[in-house]
């Protein structure tokens, strides 16, 4: 599903008609055998479990309702077999839809309050993960997010894209951790990625200020446990004629290019420090520098994407599933990756996703690549 440019999961349906009808249905059943059995079975005695299973699914006033028809019906059968044991069933009615009644209003209260922590999760995703233009220029760019904390939305993976003099500049990156714990850390980088995308001409210098970012961040938020949190990140910049990309990586995944049907791993040379341990291991930074034509399609992604699991365990074949896809525009290859992946791992995704798609239109008069 597309949501302002971004392809996001799409919402599980709620239950369908006739599952909320089961209670209902419930009852039916259950009264239906109470009347045509022997009264041995004593199938009158299962009524109890209707509104149990209401308070499951339905407000309080139905539920009460359900129960309270149940307890009538209790009382029709006593007349038609007088040796039910009607009173101790009714008992039994009364006692279970009390308590139905209270466990609806205690779903209820705890689904309010997840509404409100999606909603407060949503205010945060826009704030890591603002909306962003589609096009800058000939440059077309879209983003893909999954976060594999289903209920937070939002987790440890982050991107941006920025228009600067020096070129669009792209972020992405990914958080040690997931869920909300990671959000703090991924807003600081990205925040401080806004400031230095525009104001530093050499993307050392922005490594450097999201490393200092990073590291400020962890000191006045530091993590729980004995690990250190820390990020990887890729820095690109495209100038906006195309022709090459400057690439910073910080321990992160190397992006793939597809080049007139060739794949390419855009792997450099000297990897730079992951984003928080630059004291530790060293701040060398260094950039390496591809060609970029017109036409050709560049994938970031976070290792959630390379790391989804089937089954039986065996991992998403990235490159070959990259290297199988058509000249298509950013916007057709999340989707098709989008839909790919879910089917993969059948639903369940065991880290967040991040993925951004890159293509450079030729300079046409229509526009067209």
């Amino acid at each position: 599903m597309i949501e302002s440019g971004r392809p996001r999961l799409r919402r599980r349906p709620g239950p369908g008609r006739l599952v909320r009808l089961s209670p209902v249905i419930l009852t039916v059943v259950i009264a239906s055998l109470a009347y045509n059995t022997p009264p041995e079975m004593a199938f009158s005695r299962l009524l109890p479990a209707a509104p149990a299973l209401a308070a499951a699914m339905w407000p309080v006033l139905p539920t009460v309702l359900l129960g309270t028809v149940c307890l009538g019906l209790m009382i029709g059968l006593s007349f038609v077999f007088p040796d039910l044991g009607t009173w101790w069933t009714a008992a039994g009615i009364i006692a279970v839809t009390v308590a139905a009644a209270y466990g609806s209003h205690v779903r209820l209260q705890r689904e309010r309050t997840l509404f409100q922590v999606r909603l407060v999760a949503d205010a945060a995703q826009q704030v890591v993960l603002s909306p962003m233009p589609r096009r800058f220029g000939r440059i077309e760019i879209e983003s893909l997010y999954l976060a594999a904390a289903a209920e937070a939305r939002i987790g440890g993976d982050f991107y941006e894209v920025v228009d600067t003099p020096y070129g669009v500049r792209l972020l992405i990156g990914d958080v040690r951790g997931k869920g909300l714990p990671a959000v703090g850390a991924a807003a600081a980088i990205v925040n401080a990625f806004r400031e230095a995308a525009y104001g530093e001409p050499d993307l050392v210098d922005v490594a450097r200020r999201l490393d200092a970012s990073s590291m400020r961040y962890n000191a006045a938020f530091p993590p729980e446990g004995p690990m250190e949190r820390f990020a990887t990140a890729l820095l690109v910049q495209i100038p906006h004629e195309g022709r090459r990309i400057d690439i910073l990586n910080c321990g992160h995944p190397p992006p793939l290019l597809l080049n007139r049907g060739t794949l390419r791993t855009l792997e450099s040379a000297t990897p730079s420090p992951l984003l928080s341990l630059a004291d530790l291991i060293g701040d060398q930074y260094s950039i390496d520098t591809f060609d970029f034509a017109p036409g050709d399609l560049l994938l970031l992604y976070t290792d959630g994407i390379a790391e989804a699991r089937a089954r039986d365990g065996e991992f998403f074949p990235l490159a070959a599933w990259m290297d199988g896809q058509p000249a298509t525009p950013p916007h057709e290859l999340l989707t098709a990756l989008h839909r790919d992946l879910l089917r993969y791992s059948r639903g369940r995704l065991d880290d967040d996703i991040a993925a951004l798609a890159v293509r450079l239109r030729g300079p046409s008069a229509n526009g067209s690549p």
